[in-house]
């Protein structure tokens, strides 16, 4: 079948990619992810009528491509669901061995990463659902994309000599998501900036979390 960006995004918001057949939980992954956008767009709907300040075209394009890099975090998690593991992780993790721009990194590979990629596969896996959630609602967006920015790093020099990869698809990926940091984006139109207008629950007050909160968002 043939495709192209319209009938690929019309078949990923059917759940009928074959990344989601591969994982055998289409479905509810399916209906998680459209409540995920819903909930993003009410969070900016609100934000949009509670607050003046936020209805800028800066202000929406963050959030457009906030959300938008989230959906692609949440598509590219599909098939490394670790069940019990994800094979098609395990063969781009060796691709590594062979392809990565250093010798410490090809060690780091071999030794850790394929040594214990019982454990690699759901720490990747909910790093990258971690990412989704955290930019479609714009929640703790700053520190997660930070982790992002790690994350593709390890990709880029990993994959750095590999025929088929292109390594600059990274360094832009990296540069998007540095752009979160820098300029928060969880507060265009996000949770982070419905918590910094109006702290509620754990997030007001003088505890742990209203503390990290007022760093990280």
């Amino acid at each position: 079948m043939k495709t192209n960006p319209f009938t690929d995004t019309f078949w990923f918001l059917l759940g009928q990619t074959g990344d989601h057949q591969i994982t055998r939980f289409q479905y509810p992954l399916t209906i998680f992810f459209a409540a995920l956008l819903m909930a993003g767009i009410a969070i900016a709907y609100t934000n949009w009528q509670a607050d003046p300040g936020q209805r800028t075209q800066e202000h929406l394009w963050t959030a457009f491509m906030r959300i938008m890099i989230g959906g692609m975090w949440f598509q590219g998690s599909l098939w490394k669901l670790p069940l019990p593991n994800s094979d098609g992780l395990r063969y781009w993790t060796s691709q590594e061995l062979q392809y990565a721009a250093f010798g410490w990194h090809k060690w780091l590979v071999q030794n850790v990463f394929l040594g214990f990629f019982q454990i690699l596969d759901p720490i990747v896996y909910l790093t990258e659902t971690g990412l989704a959630v955290s930019l479609i609602l714009g929640f703790f967006v700053r520190p997660m994309a930070a982790i992002g920015v790690l994350f593709t790093a390890q990709l880029w020099l990993g994959l750095y000599q590999h025929p088929g990869e292109w390594p600059w698809e990274y360094v832009f990926l990296m540069f998007v998501l540095a752009f979160f940091v820098m300029h928060n984006a969880g507060r265009s139109l996000g949770l982070d900036a419905l918590i910094k207008r109006a702290p509620f629950g754990p997030f007001e007050g003088g505890g742990a979390i209203a503390r990290f909160t007022r760093w990280a968002a």
